[in-house]
């Protein structure tokens, strides 16, 4: 059985989608084994995003990834990683198809709802990093 790790993001919390997005998640058929809610600090942001440090809209990511509470998941199912990522949607919401969290819900390139690992090992990386493992 393959993990994964989702997070979800501040505007998924204020506008009242976890209960939807979770229903959707059990729907595909993942087990939850963890969630918790937690604030990001500035460092434990800027080692997430390391990719993107020194990039015209980090300081826009940064904030808004500090704005409220964010929803560690930690999941479990066949093939879960790559099936969270294309229930997610793409990054862009404008490219997500219908029917994903992003393509139904997300407006925008940074306050996108959720993030979601891209392979075991970022999985494993990510769970521990969010004390989840």
């Amino acid at each position: 059985m393959e993990e994964t790790f989702a997070m979800l993001k501040p505007d998924a919390i204020e506008r009242g989608l976890v209960g939807n997005i979770i229903s959707r998640i059990e729907n595909k058929g993942y087990k939850i084994i963890q969630m918790r809610t937690s604030h990001l600090t500035a460092d434990l942001i800027k080692e997430h995003y390391q990719h993107h440090l020194g990039k015209a809209f980090y300081p826009k990511l940064e904030a808004f990834m500090m704005r409220d509470q964010v929803l560690f998941i930690h999941l479990s199912g066949p093939n879960c990683i790559e099936g969270m990522r294309l229930l997610a949607g793409a990054t862009n919401p404008n490219e997500a198809l219908p029917g994903s969290i992003r393509g139904d819900f997300a407006f925008d390139m940074t306050e996108n709802l959720i993030h979601t690992s891209d392979s075991p090992e970022t999985a494993q990386i990510e769970l521990r990093r969010f004390a989840l493992i």
